[in-house]
């Protein structure tokens, strides 16, 4: 049995995002015969345990905490020294936890703040092997000017590591850009397909549009994203104006930017068909998506978004940019005429072509009929669990067996 630190800033049962789903998926799915996992995250919550098993991780958790604290605490002092203390203080909690349990790997989530100290264990005991997968979601230009104070420690997350994942080709140049000279593995985010490909009966539906208000005619865009910037709300709200009064969007997530967007929705006179759902559970998802029409997130940037991978898996049709590695799945007719269509691509920053691509999908059912199964097939195909953990094991068995 081997034995592999996972840096990872946050993890269940709160504040949890693509990164830290995937780790779950990937782990669960390794049996604790072969890998036991360690973790080092922020603690957030005083409520938590500093120590705890969770599935196939022992979760070790350090940082600045206060009872029950909301997302919004996590920008207010002393939560938000976490990010950056983090970075110093991981690196001397894995150093303590190595002499106990002498680990074969380390594996940092995301270069931009585990990175860092993943790089200053790897540099203390060269001879554990550090993988690094590269989930960033922000722009890189964006991350690097985050990063110019500690320039040296971040170019080292680099170029130090044994190995690199990335869930996109996007980041894989990114990874070279930052001096990675080693084997860049792609291997994407996937989602649970057999869970968000489920059907549901016409009274589940019913009752399900019954509590959206959802009346007979009424069209409802969809999105599941954290309310910040890049994944571009905003000018979904903007693209209500251009449309007709029947068609409504429920925004599913929590974030930052909310009373912004509400505020917003509320001066272009769309407050009434901008709805704001708050947080939804994994479980209710499917039925969430599948009550709703189109799926839409077009966001300035992104590492991948599984969100659009899930609601291919739902049937969906999806409307995004490119952006980032949106473009490894998200093939337009128009954009990428020598690929099977899977979704409806958009420039960022630009409502008047979301209501376009919106308008077009309402015109055009047997079109948009051809293009959602294209998307689920190649969802189910590409994009399971299973299948993607299978993949980060063959990584872990080559990576960690160098010692």
């Amino acid at each position: 049995m081997k034995r592999v630190l996972i840096f990872s800033l946050a993890y269940y049962p709160e504040f949890v995002g693509g990164a830290e789903v995937a780790i779950k998926e990937i782990t669960d799915r390794i049996s604790p015969e072969e890998i036991e996992f360690h973790m080092v995250t922020l603690r957030f919550d005083s409520k938590l345990p500093k120590m705890e098993k969770i599935e196939n991780v022992v979760v070790h958790r350090i940082g600045f905490s206060k009872a029950s604290p909301t997302i919004g605490d996590l920008q207010k002092f002393p939560l938000f020294l976490n990010k950056y203390w983090y970075q110093f203080a991981a690196a001397r909690a894995v150093s303590r936890l190595h002499r106990r349990y002498h680990f074969d790997g380390i594996w940092a989530m995301m270069a931009h703040s585990c990175g860092i100290p993943a790089g200053i264990f790897k540099t203390l005991h060269p001879e554990v092997k550090y993988l690094l997968t590269l989930q960033e979601g922000d722009p890189p230009e964006y991350i690097e000017r985050l990063m110019r104070p500690l320039w040296p420690l971040f170019s080292r997350a680099f170029t130090t590591a044994d190995a690199v994942t990335v869930i996109s080709n996007f980041l894989g140049d990114w990874a070279r850009r930052r001096g990675f000279k080693g084997e860049v593995v792609f291997v994407p985010n996937a989602v649970n397909t057999r869970h968000f490909s489920q059907h549901f009966s016409h009274d589940e539906l019913t009752a399900a549009r019954k509590r959206l208000e959802k009346r007979e005619g009424d069209v409802f865009l969809v999105t599941t994203s954290r309310l910040v910037h890049k994944n571009a709300v905003d000018d979904v709200i903007r693209a209500l104006v251009l449309l007709p009064e029947t068609v409504h969007f429920m925004i599913y997530g929590i974030g930052p930017d909310e009373e912004m967007l509400k505020e917003l929705a509320q001066k272009l006179g769309v407050a009434t068909r901008a709805h704001f759902a708050g947080q939804i559970g994994h479980a209710e998802m499917p039925l969430a998506l599948e009550a709703c029409d189109i799926f839409i997130r077009p966001s300035r940037s992104e590492g991948m978004g599984n969100s659009f991978i899930e609601a291919m898996a739902a049937g969906l049709p999806v409307i995004a940019t490119q952006e980032g590695g949106i473009a490894d799945f998200l093939y337009d007719a128009k954009r990428n005429p020598s690929k099977e269509t899977t979704g409806w691509a958009v420039d960022k920053d630009s409502p008047e072509q979301i209501a376009a691509a919106v308008e077009d999908i309402l015109a055009h059912p047997e079109q948009v009929a051809r293009v959602t199964a294209t998307a689920k097939a190649m969802a189910i195909e590409k994009y399971d669990w299973d299948l993607i953990a299978a993949q980060m094991k063959t990584v872990f068995d080559r990576v960690f067996s160098k010692r």
